[in-house]
């Protein structure tokens, strides 16, 4: 958390936000190293052979598990060197003391400053010792040297490290993406002294609402993908990675739609391989399995500054990001945290320009901005004790009016209540809860039939996996289906900015025993929208005007619509309160613009089908327990959100 007090507007303002940031590149001295290189984006395997010295060593964790790792270190430096860390599932490669990384950092930038990388293999995975456990459970209160968890592996390696890295200044920064950040963030549990800089970007935090489910409802391509290679077992010590699955054809909606039951992955594909496919189908409810895999209740203690990174438009872990920077800051009153969101998908800000995502454009190259003047500087600030001012709690980008703001928290205190409710004629009305409310009641809910033999799909593309570009798609093409409830506004008078989470209260009912719930919140462009021109032209086919973009969409589950580790039946036809909280948005729907909401119960294949009667498992459901079923949603649902810019001023 930091003192801010007003909000900064990008990039009209950007030379003003980087003298807030305090982190203008020049204002940094470099090392005799970086100023003799000049590294810009991309110098390749050679640059880092030629500069920088590699050595692999197997470093003791307090069980006397030996853990592989790899260092490289600067062959010239007139300083001594932090050391940057990155712990790992995914490997160390290239393996070999004569094989090099083309980028053993968060960014090739970091060459240009001397710094010494180091990757480490987790416990377990490829030549590292020991047992790999999917999300290791935390263990608060460590009895003994034989409770091991990834907070006291990450304290022994730094601990290692500043020992045995020669021309170190003992300072050490941990970061990580995905996977990878879920170890930076348990790395800043009860850190080492040394440890001074974390930056967890997408961190898995909770896999029961994050990555592979969200609200219980399994994301099932990026589930079934991932495992399939991943899960599998492999011998130990390796350098090879997992088995690749072959899907016979790119069709991915057709290739999941005739597996049919989930009951048919093992028999067909995993044979009981895949151990944590296994986990998944015994524990198909928030039991203690999950729970225990839920790093959030215990980010506690946690002494290293830290910088919170995340995309509004991750596929994988938005909830990972947002829910890891509001458990840090309710549990470490008073240490050094930002949050940082850009328009980016899973892992954009550390490899794309950032000034695309399918058809959305975002108006300049946010992610080498992020690169350059955020990522860079946080870490020349903390590791090398740079007397410059820190940045705003909050670095956060709107998606609709394409620029950077600060806030001096977030959510923004300057935001205010506000509801989408429905009126006659499926349309929306936004209010803004400082004025008094009058809606008719007596309106008839909207009614519509789900079939899983005939689900949504969730894109137009055609994939096997879960498409990246998913989070920003044109939903005109779901709009048509007699399945999908669209609801609009009329043209806004106004610019209307939505700040902060978005809860949805959904009135329902279903003449089945069990179904999902998919809002979608789609900022729907006019008719006479221009389409970009050059190098951010459009695909042929693809057009602006009437584009519905969406924003944010999640999913519930609704068998654990009151309870995750306890699921319910629906009562045939019989009204029932669905409560979906959307992940947070910060978006400017423009003037002439319509706000849009969609209401559905099947989003395939991205979500497997719930076969709208209740059995104990979805997991083990049969062909037969598939059923069609008459779903409806009442007028009095509303959609609570949070107005940076009042609605009607």
């Amino acid at each position: 958390m930091r003192p801010m007090t007003d909000s900064v507007r990008l990039p009209a303002a950007l030379r003003a936000l980087i003298l807030v940031l305090g982190f203008g590149l020049a204002s940094l001295p470099l090392p005799a190293h970086g100023r003799a290189l000049g590294i810009q984006e991309a110098p390749g395997r050679e640059f880092v052979a030629l500069h920088y010295d590699k050595r692999e060593v197997l470093v003791p964790m307090r069980d006397g598990a030996k853990l592989f790792t790899s260092i490289y270190t600067p062959k010239q430096s007139s300083e001594k060197s932090p050391i940057l860390l990155r712990r790992t599932p995914y490997s160390c490669r290239p393996y070999g003391p004569a094989e090099f990384s083309e980028n053993p950092g968060p960014s090739p930038l970091f060459l240009d400053k001397g710094y010494v990388f180091v990757t480490q293999d987790v416990r377990g995975a490829y030549m590292s010792e020991g047992a790999f456990l999917d999300m290791r459970p935390h263990i608060p209160n460590k009895g003994s040297n034989a409770q091991v968890d990834e907070s006291s592996d990450a304290y022994d390696t730094v601990e290692w490290l500043v020992k045995n890295v020669p021309n170190n200044n003992g300072a050490v920064g941990m970061w990580g993406i995905s996977y990878p950040g879920f170890y930076a963030s348990a790395g800043m549990i009860d850190a080492h002294p040394a440890l001074k800089a974390v930056s967890p970007q997408a961190p898995i935090a909770d896999w029961w609402y994050d990555d592979f489910h969200h609200h219980g409802a399994l994301f099932l391509p990026h589930a079934f993908n991932f495992l399939s290679g991943f899960g599998r077992p492999r011998p130990q010590p390796t350098t090879e990675r997992g088995y690749k699955l072959d899907h016979g054809t790119p069709d991915g909606y057709r290739f999941f739609l005739e597996l049919g039951s989930l009951a048919n992955v093992n028999a067909r594909w995993f044979h009981g391989e895949v151990a944590f496919w296994n986990d998944i189908v015994a524990h198909p409810n928030y039991d203690e399995f999950w729970q225990a895999r839920n790093l959030l209740p215990h980010l506690k203690r946690v002494a290293p500054a830290v910088m919170t990174v995340g995309g509004w438009f991750d596929a994988e872990d938005l909830y990972g990001a947002i829910q890891t920077y509001q458990a840090i800051e309710k549990q470490n009153p008073g240490i050094y945290h930002v949050l940082v969101m850009g328009p980016w998908a899973h892992g954009g800000w550390s490899r794309s320009d950032g000034d695309r995502l399918g058809e959305a454009r975002f108006g300049s190259k946010t992610g080498v901005w992020y690169r350059k003047q955020v990522e860079l500087a946080f870490f020349e600030h903390f590791l090398r004790g740079q007397d410059s001012q820190p940045p705003p709690e909050a670095t956060v980008f709107d998606t609709g009016s394409n620029e950077w703001r600060s806030f001096a928290q977030w959510p923004p205190r300057e935001s205010s209540e506000g509801k989408l409710l429905m009126l006659e004629n499926a349309e929306l009305f936004l209010f803004d809860l400082r004025k008094e409310l009058s809606v008719k009641g007596g309106r008839a809910p909207l009614e519509f039939t789900s079939d899983p033999a005939h689900p949504v799909p969730f894109t137009q593309a055609v994939s096997v996996g879960m498409t990246r570009e998913y989070m920003t798609d044109d939903q005109r093409f779901a709009a048509t289906r007699p399945d999908v409830v669209t609801l609009r506004s009329a043209p806004l008078a106004l610019d209307v900015t939505l700040a902060g989470p978005i809860e949805c209260l959904l009135q329902v009912s279903t003449s089945g025993t069990d179904s999902d719930w998919i809002v979608k919140l789609i900022d729907e462009f006019p008719g006479d929208a221009p389409d970009p021109e050059g190098e951010l032209a459009l695909a042929p086919g693809q057009r602006m005007g009437g584009s519905q973009r969406m924003v944010r969409s999640e999913v519930l589950r609704g068998r654990f619509r009151e309870d995750p580790s306890r699921p319910k039946p629906f009562v045939p036809d019989e009204k029932t309160l669905c409560r979906l909280p959307l992940q947070d948005v910060l978006h400017t729907f423009k003037k002439g613009h319509r706000l849009v909401i969609q209401i559905q119960c099947t989003w395939f294949p991205l979500v497997d089908r719930n076969p709208q009667t209740f059995v104990p498992s979805i997991y083990e459901a049969q062909a037969s327990d598939f059923v069609a079923a008459r779903q409806r949603v009442y007028p009095d649902s509303e959609f609570r959100v949070r107005l940076l810019s009042p609605a009607g001023r």
